[in-house]
């Protein structure tokens, strides 16, 4: 598999742990007029979905914590949460361990065809986990555009009191 695919998977994973590295925990809980959710579980959804959409989907191993399911997955809410939800630090250190375990994962698995195709929520079917992955790129940088709009919003309402 072309390296320049795997350095790219990393130049995306860097923006969004340099991104995590500015946020104050004090902010990651807040939901800013406009916005459904706050900037922790825009950090755990990608966690979330780069782990299902890589390993889950593809017959790997995923190796998540049990709780980013019920606390990330599409459809939640922080809302709902009960009282231990993952400290940044603690997402920023799936983040870094799901990257390495990518790295190795990925080059023996890309060109395999996925055991079904598998068509996500916005109706895109994939049908091998190249594909998966590389989709995965576009969902982190997404969500990471969130977190960007999200901590803006937070800083703007701080400034108006």
């Amino acid at each position: 598999m072309d390296q320049i695919m795997i350095k790219h998977m990393e130049t995306v994973r860097d923006i969004t742990l340099n991104t995590l590295g500015k946020i104050k925990e004090e902010r990651a809980d807040i939901i800013p007029q406009g916005f459904t959710n706050n900037i922790r579980w825009n950090l755990g959804h990608i966690a979330f979905v780069q782990e299902k959409i890589v390993f889950g989907i593809s017959g790997g191993t995923p190796e998540l914590p049990a709780e980013y399911k019920d606390l990330f997955r599409a459809g939640t809410s922080p809302a709902d949460w009960g009282e231990h939800v993952p400290s940044l630090s603690e997402i920023r250190a799936v983040l870094q361990d799901q990257t390495n375990r990518i790295k190795a994962f990925i080059p023996e698995h890309y060109h395999e065809d996925l055991k079904q195709p598998f068509t996500n929520s916005a109706g895109i079917t994939f049908n091998t986990v190249g594909e998966t992955f590389l989709f995965s790129f576009f969902h982190e940088a997404m969500h990471l555009e969130t977190i960007k709009q999200i901590h803006k919003a937070i800083k703007r309402e701080e400034a108006a009191v």
